[in-house]
């Protein structure tokens, strides 16, 4: 790559922000510009998410998740302190409810150590009651140090730097393609087109469609799965303190309903996953036939659906009765029988997923010539999104 002067990035959530700050700040002199499709930023995955900053408890060690999250998190925590945003420490509790699941807990607490999570710990039935008093289970793994935030105020706080450093943010201009040149990459819009030294995507629920566009493999294929959050009545929040969370299921690709405590001190339960009817369908009734034909065409898709007939059956249940999602927490926090839920956000997760119908579980990023594509960046990709910027960037760098 010769040397870089004009920038784009595709895509105003968290990342291609973060992104387009670092490029910003490396490249000196350079122009940086994004592209976002919508009339704001972090108007897709980023705002719609729980706002857990991840410890790193989960990932496999060496991997680029538990990487990126453990360099991500100080990165988040410096940059919120910098700019006065909140960030707040509240802590999680993993709840044990059975030996099996005690079992499982026992290894997530090796990969925490090993991934080097400060402070977390393994508590029994009568220490989880020291931290979260209302709370029941066997035994819990501890993280004090698991954060929520903001992730748009973060998002438009980066984009400020973006501006202040020169770059441009183009709202409501969609990119259609990516074309290579024998130097540099043409970005076009519907609007028109133009050159660029080095185009980064970061398309997230379209991230698939803009490598197709741009001549990469049609897989992994996102298939967009809804998650729905309820709000715990003012009388019942103030029985959680924290973040409480089950023991991941291997049986279940998704993790089940959890308690998550919000920045602006509501109490979310939630969220289910279950098929969407269209990428970016916030409600109910909003349905997209293409995004819809174009996952039921997809074998992937029905090979995933035939595995996972037990985990449908469970998460659909919550899907149609707010009952049993109330009972979902109540496995954990007994006392909230009887309490208040108003419905939340509701968030549209992009499922990566390969032909075999496997879920695409680490971060995936693609390089070809003069781009790169940012093709899977689930959870925790908002809390690892300043490393996954600081990691493009050295790696456009290098090549």
């Amino acid at each position: 790559m010769g040397t870089i002067k004009r920038c784009a990035v595709v895509g105003g959530g968290i990342i291609g922000v973060a992104v387009a700050r670092e490029l910003a700040n490396k490249l000196d002199g350079a122009q940086v510009t994004i592209f976002e499709k919508e009339d704001r930023l972090a108007a897709h995955q980023t705002g719609h998410n729980s706002g857990v900053v991840h410890a790193g408890l989960y990932y496999e060690p060496g991997g680029l998740k538990a990487r990126l999250c453990r360099r991500g998190v100080e990165l988040l925590q410096e940059f919120c302190a910098s700019r006065n945003l909140p960030y707040e420490a509240c802590g999680k509790l993993v709840i044990a409810q059975t030996a099996g699941e005690q079992q499982r807990l026992n290894a997530i607490f090796a990969r925490a150590t090993a991934n080097g999570v400060p402070g977390v710990r393994m508590l029994n039935s009568d220490q989880i009651r020291e931290v979260e008093p209302n709370a029941v289970g066997l035994s819990a793994l501890h993280s004090p140090e698991t954060a929520i935030v903001d992730y748009t105020a973060i998002t438009n706080a980066l984009a400020d730097d973006v501006r202040a450093s020169g770059g441009t943010i183009r709202l409501g201009q969609e990119v259609t393609a990516l074309d290579q040149q024998a130097e540099g990459v043409v970005v076009r819009t519907k609007g028109g087109s133009e050159h660029f030294d080095l185009v980064v995507a970061c398309a997230g629920l379209q991230s698939d469609r803009l490598a197709e566009a741009t001549g990469e493999p049609a897989t992994p294929k996102i298939v967009p799965f809804f998650g729905q959050y309820f709000l715990l009545g003012h009388e019942a929040r103030q029985q959680v303190r924290g973040l409480i969370y089950p023991v991941p299921d291997p049986r279940h690709p998704f993790l089940g309903v959890h308690l998550t405590k919000r920045i602006d001190g509501e109490m979310m339960l939630g969220p289910n996953a279950f098929i969407s009817f269209g990428r970016e369908s916030y409600a109910w009734n909003a349905v997209n036939v293409r995004d819809m034909v174009n996952y039921a065409l997809f074998p992937g898709f029905w090979n995933f659906a035939r595995k996972n007939v037990p985990s449908a059956v469970r998460e659909f249940q919550t899907v149609v009765s707010q009952k049993k999602f109330i009972r979902e927490a109540m496995r954990f926090v007994p006392s909230l029988e009887g309490a208040t839920v108003l419905p939340g956000t509701r968030g549209v997760r992009a499922q990566a997923m390969n032909g075999d119908g496997s879920l695409v579980d680490d971060f995936v990023i693609a390089g070809r010539r003069d781009t790169v594509l940012v093709r899977n960046a689930p959870s925790p990709g908002a809390t690892s999104s300043m490393a996954i910027a600081e990691y493009i960037v050295e790696q456009a760098l290098a090549g």
